[in-house]
């Protein structure tokens, strides 16, 4: 049974955005130890180079995701922050998230997304995989870890398909 749900940006006064990242980052410390945990901060993806956006179910805030233009390993968005409440896992709001997230970078001329995931997170692996994420080597500040698994994505252009 598909679950309506609506997506739209987070504005910095969200009140349950506090919550929902405190529970992703407790979820991913329980996986990973700290120096494996790149935990972007919300401020910075609020900015002017970030974009976060959220999913509401009925009123509540079940999920969100972000992306941070980058240039210092060329021009690239890097997708952050997607999470999703373990009761709505399971039921496409990723992969809607994935969607949006990618959008918004073509809005804005990006034509490459990058996200680094855990190696423990088989899910969020497989997804990345079916949207066309190729595995790659490390990228911009990141070093090689052998928890981690560094991905992207030539983004197609909007109004052609090519990318």
């Amino acid at each position: 049974m598909s679950v309506p749900f609506v997506i739209r940006r987070i504005e910095a006064e969200t009140p349950e955005l506090a919550r929902l990242i405190q529970l992703s980052e407790s979820y991913m410390g329980a996986l990973y130890p700290a120096e494996s945990n790149h935990f972007e901060d919300v401020q910075a993806l609020l900015g002017p180079k970030g974009w976060m956006l959220g999913v509401w179910v009925d009123a509540r805030l079940i999920a969100c995701g972000a992306v941070k233009i980058m240039d210092d390993d060329g021009h690239y968005g890097e997708v952050k922050r997607v999470f999703v409440l373990d009761e709505h896992r399971g039921k496409g709001i990723s992969k809607a998230i994935m969607q949006a997230l990618e959008d918004h970078l073509r809005a804005k001329g990006v034509m490459l997304a990058r996200l680094e995931t855990g190696i423990k997170q088989p899910e969020a692996i497989g997804l990345y995989r079916r949207l066309g994420y190729l595995e790659r080597g490390p990228f911009g500040g990141y070093r090689a870890d052998p928890l981690s698994l560094f991905m992207e994505k030539r983004l197609a252009s909007l109004e052609t398909g090519v990318g």
